[in-house]
């Protein structure tokens, strides 16, 4: 039987930043509006935080029974070290059914049923990225960076604000672009780490399709796109029922800085070929960087 801390390790509570981001920026923006929840923003943290759990477990589970985690990096697996495949399994559905009890509260407490069907989309695109007998994260085909661009980035985002301020200004899409890009650039470089043991293991990730240097390429391409769509929005002025501070340039411009002060130093070791336990810090820094991304725009348009 695993350890504590090989469950809070299995957990891998170094993906819960990025998680956090979406809603970080969508309550933000939707305070900007002078419509913020703090309830309601609750609810969606722990909808956000309880589903990448969720999947992490999961991701887990499936590829332990199918021996994909033999060699690979990054943090011990549970299945993979030798944990009872059915309790990682009980553990993952029960972090899918706390973010679908609390995502249901949210739903009810904001009359927004339509996130119902988009919640449930979630929960079977979450379990299907590597479960089930055919998981397209294992095609290569581009299908789970589109999955994470849709969940991570547009829904989480938009569904956040929208719970709030039922209002999607076409400022909130892009932004929500630019997350799910960053999202997108995260299991980029955790695929790029993972290039080695994916290719012995048959898992055909986009990444291992690109090849290294393609797939290097691909994560700067990401993040960098995921800049300019944040400048793009930062230097065009919002509606006006937000204050004149958010169109003002000066504020905009130094969280930019910020934020493109973070990427240069993130997307660093990865233009340089970095591998191996170097990409781990990679990894993790892009994380962070996801993070800091959503919290300080985030900000920027609560308090302007």
């Amino acid at each position: 039987m695993a350890t504590i801390s090989a469950w809070i390790e299995g957990a891998r509570l170094r993906t819960l930043p990025a998680s956090a981001a979406p809603v970080l920026l969508g309550t933000g923006i939707a305070f900007g509006l002078g419509r913020g929840n703090a309830w309601l923003a609750v609810g969606c943290l722990v909808v956000a935080l309880a589903i990448q759990i969720g999947v992490n477990f999961a991701n887990d589970y499936s590829d332990g029974i199918r021996g994909t985690d033999e060699h690979r990096l990054g943090p011990p697996r549970l299945v993979g070290g030798g944990e009872n495949p059915r309790r990682v399994l009980a553990a993952a559905l029960g972090f899918f059914a706390l973010a679908a009890g609390v995502g249901l509260a949210v739903v009810i407490a904001s009359a927004s049923w339509w996130l119902v069907a988009a919640g449930a989309a979630a929960l079977v695109a979450a379990w299907f990225y590597t479960g089930g007998k055919h998981p397209y994260g294992y095609t290569g085909w581009g299908v789970s960076e589109l999955m994470v661009f849709v969940f991570f980035g547009l829904m989480a985002t938009l569904g956040t604000l929208w719970v709030q301020a039922k209002t999607l200004p076409w400022q909130a899409w892009l932004l929500a672009a630019a997350l799910g890009l960053l999202s997108c650039a995260l299991l980029m470089v955790n695929n790029l780490r993972d290039i080695p043991t994916d290719t012995q293991s048959g898992k055909r990730t986009l990444a291992v399709r690109l090849g290294d240097r393609g797939a290097r390429w691909a994560y700067v391409g990401l993040v960098v796109a995921a800049l300019v769509l944040a400048a793009v929005v930062v230097f065009i002025p919002w509606p006006a029922v937000f204050s004149s501070g958010v169109r003002q340039w000066l504020p905009g411009f130094a969280v930019l800085l910020v934020i493109w002060g973070g990427a240069a130093a993130t997307m660093r070791p990865v233009r340089r070929g970095a591998t191996g336990r170097d990409l781990v810090v990679a990894l993790r820094n892009t994380g962070f960087l996801t993070l800091a991304f959503g919290a300080l725009l985030a900000l920027l348009f609560a308090l302007g």
